[in-house]
């Protein structure tokens, strides 16, 4: 867990996805229908490190046999702040194959949700890469 902790702080896209298992499900604190595979999730991941400014874990909690990682979050989208948690699950050989992610309060889901919209656009392309 500490090499996808060390990833995001050092905003770093290509080792982010480097701890992502191929069949990893992402499920936004924003859209309903979870997104499988590594490369949307990359994506979104990607987008997500343009959207949050400020961006950084305060705590991270584990638990399963420690294959269930809390890692919670503060960041900013503009002047809103956002607190989170990306709840994390690794398979067999330490990938992350489960990412969901939590936001509250309403303001920065709603904040969230405008910026990730407006990059959806990329991100699909990403995806497609």
């Amino acid at each position: 867990m500490s090499s996808f902790r060390k990833a995001v702080e050092a905003r770093d896209p290509e080792a982010m996805a480097a701890a992502l298992a191929e069949n990893v499900v992402f499920r936004s604190p924003v859209a309903f229908r979870p997104y499988p595979g590594k490369a949307i999730t990359a994506a979104i991941l990607r987008g997500v490190l343009r959207v949050f400014e400020d961006f950084r874990y305060v705590r991270e909690l584990t638990g399963g046999e420690g294959r269930d990682h809390a890692l919670v979050f503060e960041a900013r989208i503009g002047d809103v702040r956002v607190e989170g948690c990306d709840f994390l699950h690794l398979d067999d050989d330490g990938l992350i194959d489960e990412f969901t992610v939590m936001v509250r309060p309403l303001s920065a889901a709603q904040a969230l949700s405008e910026a990730m919209a407006a990059q959806f656009p990329q991100i699909q392309r990403e995806a497609l890469n």
